[in-house]
């Protein structure tokens, strides 16, 4: 077992290995085993970690939805799939996303900042990725059940 399986397991907010917590561990020094924890999230979006200049956030895309377009102007983004697939697409405007791929489990996806984009899904189960911000992107402990909830706090 890895020293980061071991360590999370039994110190690092442990009841989440039992049961889905949705707490903010930020600023605070963190280990966790980011692919557990991110699969085993059953929000649209959660924020896992918020420090001064980073951010960690977990997300589950149900089938047939979308993140929706966006645009980060100041924030560059770091997206890892950890399970299900998609298509990201990326572009100078909302209406110019000319740059699509495929992605699935393990795919890495880097979005400089100030570039318009969406991630899909093209799957039948939950997309699960994981975000990190830098610099921070969410207000910290942010919990979005659904789509519909990030929407209205938009």
């Amino acid at each position: 077992m890895s020293d980061c399986n071991f360590i999370c397991n039994f110190t690092c907010h442990h009841s989440s290995y039992y049961s889905w917590d949705a707490n903010d561990y930020g600023p605070s020094p963190l280990i966790l085993n980011i692919n557990h924890d991110t699969l085993r999230n059953p929000s649209f979006r959660t924020t896992r970690w918020t420090g001064k200049h980073m951010q960690l956030t977990l997300m589950s895309i149900p089938a047939g939805y979308e993140v929706g377009v966006e645009n980060h102007p100041n924030e560059d983004q770091y997206i890892c799939v950890t399970d299900g697939d998609g298509m990201i697409c990326m572009g100078n405007s909302p209406y110019d996303l000319l740059y699509t791929k495929s992605v699935d489990n393990g795919c890495a996806i880097l979005i400089p900042a100030n570039t318009w984009h969406n991630l899909i899904n093209t799957g039948d189960r939950p997309l699960k990725i994981y975000c990190i911000y830098a610099p921070v992107v969410h207000q910290p402990d942010t919990v979005h059940w659904t789509k519909r909830d990030s929407d209205k706090q938009n």
